[in-house]
């Protein structure tokens, strides 16, 4: 599965080298498709690809598309019903109905005179989120792009979408998509849809404790593709071989761990370590990072007792002030007993 960090990476290195391309993105979606909104193809003026709209000939006529694009500098967006009539021959007969986008590469991201490639590189690759708001304006059965819109964690916006009602409302649109980080569209009213893009960096699970439990939470969280590291101060908890391939290992104190190694926005923490006042000390430490959550593995009376504590720790109120911080970015802030559900 290519990620949207490769998509982006990859539109750099083109830009680098002087070379022409195509964006092409899945906008919108009605019943079964092969990709999701958001979904995204680069094509170059040498007919190379990077990303996936699902293959077949939904592909295939996208790139004949995108050739046209690179030729003639216009927008397209292009609606396809998978039905037997389309794609018998391929495979793709879901039923369902995709609109592709197709544009200039030079003109993809470029809002207000701003070229907001370096935003959603820095994005993708653990920066501050952003989110790109398309309007999709509706002609008869088709619908036609009609304005971008640029947001940041903190409500903060560049280029438009034409009328300053709708940008309120994409904004609010956008905060909500970047707390959930998932592509979506949205229907405005009869006439307006709003293609929201969040741009996160993959999911990072960060586990203090290397136990039984924190071994199957590593191996949950690795098959649903979250970046997995495990912590734990003992050599036969913390060993590779335990854990695997593809699961970060590192094996220190897990407090100190907490408190020194990078955990970014898009991270989540699941504390189960050996003991009460283990799981206090790393809490203590994880509550103070940027994670979007902070899960306690134990019971509902542990969860009581360790709250109980919390105010007489050092740095206490510090700690309070970082949670309602990021409470105002809308950062999701759980301290108790953590769940299988992941995503």
């Amino acid at each position: 599965m290519i990620c949207v960090r490769a998509v982006y990476a990859r539109m750099a290195e083109l830009e680098r080298e002087g070379r022409r391309f195509a964006v092409c993105t899945v906008v919108r979606t009605v019943g079964s498709t092969p990709q999701v909104v958001g979904a995204k193809l680069l094509v170059d003026d040498l007919g190379r690809l990077t990303g996936t709209l699902g293959g077949g000939c939904v592909e295939g006529d996208a790139f004949e598309e995108a050739k046209r694009v690179l030729d003639t500098g216009e927008v397209s967006l292009r609606e396809y019903e998978l039905t037997e009539d389309l794609a018998w021959d391929t495979g793709l007969v879901c039923g369902g109905t995709m609109w592709i986008s197709i544009e200039p590469g030079e003109r993809a991201l470029l809002l207000g005179g701003r070229d907001l490639l370096g935003d959603v590189l820095a994005a993708s690759s653990g920066g501050r989120p952003v989110a790109l708001a398309t309007l999709l304006r509706r002609e008869g059965k088709d619908f036609q792009p009609s304005g971008k819109l640029f947001v940041e964690t903190d409500g903060s916006t560049g280029g438009t979408l034409g009328d300053g009602a709708l940008d309120a409302r994409a904004t609010e649109a956008a905060l909500d998509a970047l707390r959930q980080a998932t592509p979506r569209t949205i229907a405005l009213d009869d006439a307006h849809e709003l293609l929201i893009e969040p741009i996160v960096t993959k999911p990072r699970l960060v586990i203090a404790g290397g136990g039984h439990v924190g071994l199957a939470i590593a191996k949950m969280a690795s098959q649903l593709e979250y970046d997995v590291t495990v912590i734990d101060d003992r050599p036969e908890f913390s060993s590779r071989e335990r854990f695997g391939p593809g699961i970060d290992v590192v094996r220190m104190d897990m407090a100190e761990a907490l408190r020194t190694i990078p955990i970014g926005w898009n991270s989540f923490v699941v504390i189960a370590t050996r003991g009460h006042k283990l799981d206090a000390h790393c809490l203590r430490e994880a509550v103070k990072t940027n994670a979007r959550y902070v899960g306690l593995l134990g019971s509902k009376r542990k969860t009581i007792r360790t709250d109980r504590s919390r105010p007489r720790w050092p740095h206490a109120r510090r700690d309070r002030a970082c949670r309602a911080r990021r409470a105002e970015h809308g950062a999701l802030r759980r301290i108790g007993p953590a769940t299988a559900s992941l995503r």
